[in-house]
């Protein structure tokens, strides 16, 4: 990917461009979607929570066998009654392989790798094409990144957060995101996860106290991300890149200084 000179606009926090920049040489970085994807699987493997049976669960019974030539099953029953116990096809057993506790669920990724990866995103949130086909939507004549005065880390009002996105034309998105909020399939309805939503736009800001994190927190898909805390799962969530991505003025520079 080509890095874009002098056309990508600086947007006032009212939607006008107020001048255009050159975009750092980061966002030259070639588009490694296999790297990207490999970093990601194993941020997430990371995070995974360990988790396994009970010891002893299925087999806290006293049990025995009656043996061959009572013309019934060989399995193991309780000594205090005729009803099998224990063994994984019996109602109560023990399961046959159960997940262990002490699994090790994590992956390794070389360094160079991970920086490959963040910087690849990057550029992928750079292209147009990307980010249509990871399905988000904004007007035609927004210039990708996406970058906004340093007045936007300022904004701690939700309605001033979304005035200053929609004069932008980047509203489409956090309505997709509202939208297409549905009831998840399968055993999560019962575990406090009931609803999904599509991921919306990241915003980026070079400020960790930034009011903005108050003003936009509670936009349907939209993230909040530090600069200096960037990485390819915030970048391209699920290991898809090309998400679509705002920063403020100072935030584009210090992702600038990676190179």
């Amino acid at each position: 990917m080509a890095v874009k000179k002098g056309n990508i606009n600086v947007y006032s926090v009212k939607g006008d461009v107020v001048k255009t920049m050159d975009l750092p040489e980061v966002f030259a970085t070639e588009f490694r979607p296999d790297v990207i994807r490999k970093a990601v699987v194993a941020e997430e493997a990371n995070r995974r929570q360990p988790y396994g049976s009970k010891p002893g669960a299925g087999i806290r019974h006293a049990v025995s066998t009656w043996g061959k030539g009572r013309g019934v099953a060989r399995v193991q029953r309780l000594t205090q009654g005729a009803k099998a116990a224990e063994s994984p096809n019996n109602v109560g057993g023990r399961r046959a392989f159960p997940p262990k506790a002490e699994k090790d669920w994590s992956k390794k990724v070389n360094r160079k790798e991970r920086a490959l990866a963040r910087s690849s995103a990057l550029a992928a949130a750079s292209d147009v094409e990307t980010v249509k086909k990871r399905g988000h939507k904004f007007d035609e004549k927004v210039t990708l990144p996406v970058v906004i005065e340093d007045d936007v880390e300022g904004l701690k009002s939700t309605s001033d957060v979304m005035e200053t996105l929609r004069s932008i034309g980047l509203e489409q998105d956090i309505v997709r995101s509202k939208e297409g909020k549905h009831v998840r399939a399968g055993r999560g309805k019962m575990r406090s996860r009931r609803y999904k939503s599509p991921r919306s736009m990241l915003i980026v800001v070079s400020n960790e106290k930034a009011d903005l994190f108050t003003g936009a927190k509670n936009i349907p898909g939209v993230e909040i991300a530090y600069a200096d805390k960037l990485n390819a799962g915030i970048l391209a969530p699920g290991g898809m890149p090309g998400r679509l991505t705002v920063f403020s003025e100072s935030a584009i520079k210090k992702v600038g200084e990676w190179c």
